[in-house]
């Protein structure tokens, strides 16, 4: 067997591995979900999770990595929507926070990820938003549409503020009534960065849809 043949191959157990245990960790939890009906459902073994993930927290770790990455492209799709600049930074991060309102986001993501792999603060997906925001950040500083301050401060700040909103959506009781209460209170503190002549620029409320 080829080496690229060899790669192809366990490029599509590892994806066949992430589509079942999407749905498996989806409809039942982490915990609940069993690792021999999870690969029995991919047409595998556990030997074959094992050797691709090494054990079921890895396995869960690329499935959160794989959801996580779509939700951040999801979001700067909606970004660009709303015409880019700050209208689409603060876009991006509301779109975030509404996605906690999606059952397979809310559960893997949101309330298994934590518990199990620990500070979603410091997972690949949200280093890798982290830099984009700190790009769009730095741009807006240029323009004066922001306030001079340090950029890795505020693209934190901004980065943390929509995630913990997501966090508080998703652990809830009433995720859909706490879900405008915390877009609002996301509006009103990222706005706080807005120098007084980007204020006058900038639409304060771009749309959520």
């Amino acid at each position: 067997m080829t080496a690229t043949k060899r790669a192809q191959m366990m490029a599509e157990t590892r994806a066949k591995l992430i589509r079942a245990a999407r749905l498996a960790f989806a409809a039942k939890g982490y915990a609940a979900a069993p690792m021999d009906e999870l690969t029995a459902e991919a047409g595998l073994t556990r030997g074959a999770l094992y050797h691709n993930f090494g054990d079921k927290r890895g396995l869960l770790q690329a499935v959160v990595n794989a959801i996580d990455g779509e939700m951040a492209e999801r979001a700067r799709a909606i970004g660009a929507g709303a015409g880019g600049g700050w209208n689409g930074l603060l876009a991006e991060g509301v779109a975030y926070i509404e996605m906690a309102l999606e059952p397979e986001v809310q559960r893997i993501v949101l309330l298994d990820g934590p518990a199990v792999l620990g500070d979603p603060s410091r997972w690949p997906t949200q280093n890798a938003c982290l830099r984009e925001t700190m790009r769009t950040v730095e741009t807006l500083m240029a323009e004066e549409v922001l306030r001079p301050v340090d950029v890795e401060a505020a693209a934190r700040l901004l980065n943390g503020a929509a995630l913990n909103a997501a966090l508080w959506v998703a652990a809830s009781e009433d995720p859909s009534a706490t879900f405008p209460k915390a877009v609002d209170a996301f509006r009103l503190l990222a706005s706080g960065l807005l120098a007084a002549s980007g204020d006058r620029r900038v639409s304060r409320k771009p749309s959520i849809d």
